[in-house]
């Protein structure tokens, strides 16, 4: 199911934002990652608050591009996980990047501060993506 959301999301990122022509653009090398993540019962408002009030600017500090955030349509699931894609110029790049951004002081203090009432994420998912010759999104 998560990977039919993929491909529906990056479909309609491409065409919203992308002209479809015959001639197709060459590979950047870019790569995507898809995340998903589970809260314990009762912290998903305080996800979207520290990604709203934080991980977002500090995603932007570190080199990584936020592609989109989605949040499932059935009630019960949009209550307990959320789906973001990212974007990066290489796999190093985000291995590099995600390295800085977890020892930052800035997230460990957020993080640490958001999490007063106890812990939000339960389980986190990550996939990392390549496009196709044929995406339109690249």
């Amino acid at each position: 199911m998560i990977y039919r959301l993929l491909i529906s999301l990056l479909s309609l990122i491409g065409l919203a934002g992308v002209s479809m022509s015959e001639e197709k653009a060459p590979n950047t090398g870019r790569v995507f990652e898809m995340r998903t993540y589970y809260t314990h019962p009762g912290r998903m408002d305080a996800l979207h608050a520290r990604f709203r009030d934080h991980t977002c600017k500090l995603f932007e500090k570190h080199g990584i591009t936020i592609v989109g955030f989605w949040k499932p349509l059935d009630k019960t699931k949009a209550e307990e996980s959320m789906v973001y894609i990212l974007a990066y110029p290489s796999r190093e790049a985000a291995d590099k990047s995600w390295d800085t951004f977890r020892v930052d002081p800035v997230w460990l203090k957020a993080k640490e501060a958001s999490e007063k009432s106890g812990p939000i994420v339960k389980k986190a998912e990550s996939v990392f993506l390549d496009s196709t010759d044929y995406s339109p999104i690249k």
